[in-house]
């Protein structure tokens, strides 16, 4: 039986927010030699105690690769002691080969966060708008967008899935929730229930933490 998952509280208001809450929170992630694939701003390059190597399209990446067109990670096997990547594998469409990319470039941990489309979507599907942050029909060809439509359960069953694939061992798998008063939490629990159906409302993210069993050897 699975354990239960944690929950906490927190909005990312803007883009550096949320590695800063991941270092943070994740602290051996940033002990030695750190890849960042997907790093945006590379916050977590400041913050990080050891080499720091970051993959994206933006300014401040290191080094600049599409992921769709390349995937392989041009790094030998177990090349970092740890990998990052935040809220990326859902804007591209091998995701699956991507994730195994990160798998074998780590030595130690590797840290995923996935987003629960159903959260984003759910207000905007009740009250009849016809679009969707990330998905729709625009006139012109966005320069990104999400690939994939999933909520809370589907992103926990991959993760798990991917574990028992790749043999790693999860560490920590936690969902983000936005703040609310508690009476709201309550009232939300008392319509929803306190299992799937709540998370796959209320959760915007969720988080998963590896590590390989033979790290350290």
């Amino acid at each position: 039986m699975s354990s239960p998952i944690p929950t906490t509280f927190v909005e990312f208001k803007e883009r550096t927010e949320r590695p800063r809450f991941l270092a943070q929170h994740y602290p051996v992630l940033l002990a030695g030699s750190l890849l960042d694939v997907g790093c945006d701003r590379a916050v977590l390059r400041g913050l990080a105690r050891g080499p720091y190597v970051g993959i994206d399209f933006s300014p401040e990446a290191d080094l600049r690769q599409d992921l769709m067109k390349e995937p392989r990670l041009p790094f030998p096997d177990r090349h970092f002691d740890a990998v990052v990547c935040s809220d990326v594998l859902e804007h591209l469409e091998n995701v699956h080969a991507i994730f195994d990319e990160l798998v074998r470039v780590t030595k130690g941990h590797l840290l995923v966060t996935l987003p629960n489309n159903w959260n984003s979507a759910r207000v905007r599907l009740a009250r009849g708008h016809g679009a969707i942050a990330h998905y729709g029909l625009p006139l012109e060809p966005p320069p990104d967008r999400h690939r994939w439509f999933f909520g809370f359960s589907e992103a926990e069953a991959f993760f798990r899935g991917q574990a028992r694939r790749m043999g790693l061992e999860i560490v920590e798998l936690r969902a983000l929730e936005k703040p609310r008063p508690l009476a709201v939490r309550m009232v939300r629990r008392a319509l929803a229930g306190d299992g799937e159906r709540y998370r796959n409302k209320y959760t915007h993210t969720l988080t998963c933490l590896y590590r390989r069993p033979d790290a350290g050897r």
